[in-house]
């Protein structure tokens, strides 16, 4: 088999959570571009279904909104039944829902800082744990975990402890599943984005006036644009990475390299 048809996802069952806009939505648009069939998975089911019915008619590809709360087991539990009822079985998983809120340490609730690891790092390990029980099953699979690259540094002048403490467990969980099931079949990965212009970024009241000061001190002096994560996301959710597991990848422009 050549490269280029182990980079097809011909057939593929694929979800991917926080599915309905951003990095994920593009994530959904590439494995499909590639063959795949996707269930998109958000808690905004109206935003889901849009996408879902708007990939499928640029695609050509099946698609199915599901609605989930990756915070709650019961929620998870039902997305997986879903997705098993319509797709029998689950070959690749992107576990990308996540939320950032930027509150300096000493002004930060102990609730805020419970809402960002419950939906950060507990999410990804219900997201996993469901995805992973059917792969094991199944006898093969591919996680794919959506990190940041604020696992890796301390993003300035924004203060997110909680994020950036979040994405770092979520590293971490990611080697630690990928050495329990590395052979059982079932491969964890996850991705390390920096700064990426999506539609949410761009028209943040809050962030825009931080994106200047990114860009002066990125090497590239721009923000990653979500179509420039879509290669990596292809190539882990496919037969072309069966020797990668337990890696996390920094797609950044160099941000951490200094």
């Amino acid at each position: 088999m050549g490269i280029m048809e182990k980079m097809r996802l011909d057939g593929k069952k694929i979800f991917v959570t926080g599915g309905a806009r951003g990095i994920g939505m593009n994530y959904a648009q590439a494995v499909a571009e590639a063959g795949a069939d996707v269930a998109i998975v958000d808690m905004d089911i109206a935003a889901a279904e849009a996408t879902a019915k708007r990939l499928a008619a640029e695609t050509g590809r099946t698609f199915i909104a599901v609605q989930a709360d990756v915070t709650d087991p019961a929620s998870v539990d039902a997305m997986m039944e879903t997705i098993l009822e319509k797709f029998g079985r689950l070959d690749a998983a992107f576990c990308n829902a996540g939320i950032c809120i930027n509150v300096p340490a000493e002004e930060m609730s102990y609730e805020t800082w419970k809402k960002v690891i419950d939906v950060n790092l507990n999410g990804i390990f219900l997201t996993n744990i469901a995805a992973g029980k059917q792969m094991l099953k199944q006898g093969h699979g591919s996680i794919i975990n959506t990190a940041s690259m604020s696992a890796h540094i301390v993003n300035v002048p924004q203060p997110q402890c909680a994020y950036n403490a979040s994405k770092a467990g979520v590293i971490q969980l990611t080697k630690s599943l990928a050495i329990e099931w590395a052979t059982r079949g079932v491969r964890v990965n996850s991705i390390s984005p920096g700064y990426i212009g999506t539609d949410l970024t761009l028209n943040s009241p809050s962030l825009i006036p931080l994106i200047e000061q990114w860009n002066a001190m990125a090497p590239m002096h721009r923000l990653g644009k979500p179509e420039e994560l879509q290669a990596i996301a292809v190539y882990l959710a496919g037969d072309a990475s069966p020797f990668t597991t337990g890696s996390d990848f920094v797609i950044d422009g160099a941000f951490t390299c200094f």
